[in-house]
């Protein structure tokens, strides 16, 4: 490993580890929402959209992160893909009760059902 920084070996590695999660962050947001910013004259709609965007790449990690232990490493793109856009069905009974029925033999379904239990379960107790 070469470096000029006056950093120990320990400490440079840990920057660097620190500088490639930023990378990979401004990675997924120039690839998702900063590609799709609604024009380059408006600087409110720009700001809206930009609030817009740090919130929900903000939910999308923490549903990755609820999910499973893999998905909270994944780019934003790979969750929007196995998580978001899932082919379930709504279906609504009597008296407002909605269920969503998953696709049957759906691979990714546990994970899934981990990120749905864990967002609209009963509050964990505290320790």
């Amino acid at each position: 490993m070469f470096t000029d920084s006056p950093f120990v070996t320990l400490q440079a590695e840990a920057q660097h580890r620190d500088h490639a999660i930023v990378e990979q962050v401004l990675a997924d947001w120039t690839s998702g929402p900063l590609a799709h910013l609604p024009t380059y004259g408006s600087f409110p709609a720009n700001a809206a959209w930009l609030t817009l965007a740090a919130i929900s790449h903000n939910l999308l990690r923490a549903a990755g992160s609820l999910a499973s232990l893999a998905y909270a490493k994944a780019r934003g793109a790979t969750l929007r893909r196995d998580l978001i856009d899932v082919a379930a069905r709504l279906a609504r009974h009597g008296r407002g009760h909605i269920t969503m029925h998953l696709p049957q033999g759906w691979h990714r379904e546990a994970e899934w059902m981990n990120m749905f239990e864990a967002a609209t379960g009963p509050p964990a107790h505290a320790a």
